[in-house]
């Protein structure tokens, strides 16, 4: 009996079921790399599993064998030694030519857990120092750099904390996800928790280090969203790092950016808010319109107003 393959980005096919996928495939004229000759050795012939996964046979001994050592994502499995057993399956080739080949099975950009990409629903922050620029401008570089570091760490300990990860340090601020190893609903409240905890430990720091030793008060905004990314690592060798993309980043970084025209240092979108399991009565509504997005955005101000008004500025 024959089923249908669609393999994307190349072609659909029908596939026996004492055929393997990678010799249907093959047969259906697909350049599908199997540099060990099908015999589970290379990894080259792999596939990312998008549909009909209950649809296929169970791994066999040559495939957990070099799983065990390839440490695949759950998604992702050997063509050569695969087969289908019913309905619609729809996959996709990894490797399709020579750079490929470096990137996923000999190069040293080769990542232990073969880090392919997934959509995940997390909650997105993002942190920058207020006007910064002004310190740049009057110190000398080793306290610039020196005062940057402190914070980091400051921003760093209490993120992780709350059970969150920075993915990126953007010059004089960060950006962070919640909800990698936990439900929505509790990544949301960690993330809320962790955003008046960053603004609660500045405050302290303010007053017994920074403002004692450079005789100001930094200031920083915070802008939180919740959406459906797509989650992966991006560069090379030692260089791996998680990365998270999509639309609702680009709204979490127009938050933050917010908070300078609101004149409030802690933004979230009312799909954050909606999500909270207590609401917060003091949180003001407010409807605005963001930069690069359509139509305007319902926000909730759960910060306080900055010390310096810098929407005179913005």
């Amino acid at each position: 009996m024959a089923y249908m393959v669609e393999m994307l980005n190349d072609q659909t096919f029908e596939i026996e079921e004492e055929q393997t996928i990678l010799e249907a495939s093959l047969a259906a004229g697909i350049q599908h790399y199997h540099v060990c000759g099908g015999k589970a050795r290379c990894s080259t012939c792999r596939v990312i599993v998008h549909e009909g996964a209950h649809h296929l046979t169970e791994q066999n001994r040559a495939e957990r064998r070099l799983r065990k050592r390839k440490t695949f994502p759950d998604n992702v499995r050997l063509a050569c030694q695969t087969k289908v057993t019913g309905g619609k399956v729809k996959l996709q080739r990894i490797i399709k030519d020579s750079t490929d080949l470096n990137l996923y099975v000999y190069g040293n950009s080769v990542d232990a857990r073969q880090g392919i990409g997934e959509e995940r629903e997390l909650a997105l922050m993002f942190v920058d120092i207020r006007n910064f620029t002004p310190f740049i401008e009057q110190h000398l570089p080793f306290d610039v750099i020196h005062l940057i570091r402190r914070l980091n760490v400051l921003f760093n300990e209490v993120v992780e904390a709350g059970n969150g990860k920075i993915v990126e340090f953007l010059g004089d601020g960060f950006y962070a996800v919640f909800g990698l190893d936990e439900e929505k609903s509790k990544a949301i409240h960690n993330a809320v928790a962790t955003g008046h905890k960053i603004l609660s430990e500045l405050k302290w720091l303010n007053q017994s280090y920074i403002n004692k030793y450079f005789e100001v008060d930094i200031e920083v905004g915070v802008g939180l969203h919740f959406g459906k990314v797509i989650l992966g690592e991006k560069g090379i060798g030692e260089t791996q790092i998680l990365t998270a993309m999509g639309f609702p980043v680009n709204v979490a970084a127009r938050l933050e950016t917010a908070t300078k025209e609101l004149n409030n240092n802690f933004i979230i979108s009312e799909d954050v808010y909606n999500l909270l399991d207590g609401k917060i009565e003091s949180a003001e509504q407010k409807q605005i319109k963001l930069k690069g997005i359509s139509e305007p955005l319902c926000v909730r101000l759960i910060g306080e107003k900055y010390v310096f008004d810098y929407a005179k500025i913005v």
